[in-house]
């Protein structure tokens, strides 16, 4: 069952590869843009990454491998993708930088114990079957004090919950968002966790795509509108984020954000 899921995977992320413009990726604003607040909590958290080595779990088109090579890391860009891996490479030479790539199953890493410094996955677990597992090795092949981050999308929003019934092209259907409750394991497995949510009453920039712009969600990937037009939606987005900062105080209101971001220290 676990290989058919993944072969899946594979073919999708394959077929989404030949799709994507190296040239077309702005590097920076995956982790700069306001839009981006997942990466900026991950940012805040690592603090200098120069000559640390890193490991991109689930590299996708390679932003993130990119983005800490130009920050002084040495990165090794993998995915169980081969064609997202390949796209990860060119995008590193568009932007003169080194990366090394491998294709790797993220639920059996093919590294020795104690191997890297910094473990970094964007959009990876809810593709995975087993997340424990994944975390698990992370965990096995980070050095002691290596830091493990990631973000995710969490189980349960209601606005979501219906976005992803009506996106089924530009999603895999076995796709399964986390839930919270996963924290508790991470603790259970790191000395130090840091984590927090984002995107509650933010949200209301997927229903003005959907409701006021009539934007096709088989279309355009909103995930990755939001980054490409933060320019546009930075006044509206900011407005929303203080008040999201206000909600997440009330008891129980974190778990119903979108997305999850998580550092931990081994």
């Amino acid at each position: 069952m676990q290989d058919e899921v993944l072969r899946k995977e594979q073919d999708f992320h394959d077929r989404w590869a030949s799709t994507i413009d190296v040239d077309g990726i702005r590097v920076a604003d995956y982790f700069e843009a306001c839009t981006a607040p997942e990466n900026r909590f991950i940012l805040r958290q690592l603090g200098d990454v120069r000559g640390k080595y890193l490991l991109d779990l689930g590299c996708g088109a390679g932003e993130n491998s990119v983005y800490f090579a130009k920050l002084g890391a040495r990165c090794v860009a993998t995915d169980y993708s081969p064609g997202m891996v390949e796209v990860a490479l060119k995008l590193a030479e568009a932007n003169q930088v080194q990366v090394e790539g491998r294709t790797i199953n993220a639920m059996a890493i093919d590294f020795p114990d104690n191997t890297f410094d910094i473990i970094y996955a964007s959009n990876l677990l809810h593709h995975i079957p087993d997340p424990r597992l994944t975390l698990s090795e992370m965990h096995r092949v980070l050095k002691p004090g290596g830091k493990a981050c990631f973000w995710d999308p969490l189980k349960h929003n209601p606005v979501i919950n219906v976005y992803r019934r009506i996106a089924t092209k530009v999603r895999t259907e076995d796709e399964t968002p986390l839930d919270i409750n996963l924290v508790g394991y991470i603790r259970s497995l790191y000395s130090k966790t840091h984590y927090d949510t984002f995107w509650i009453a933010t949200l209301w920039i997927f229903l003005q795509f959907y409701l006021i712009e009539k934007v096709n969600p088989n279309e355009e990937r909103y995930w990755k509108k939001i980054i490409v037009e933060q320019a546009r939606l930075e006044k509206t987005y900011l407005r929303l984020e203080k008040l999201d900062r206000l909600l997440k105080k009330l008891p129980f209101v974190k778990r119903f954000a979108w997305n999850l971001s998580v550092v931990a220290t081994k």
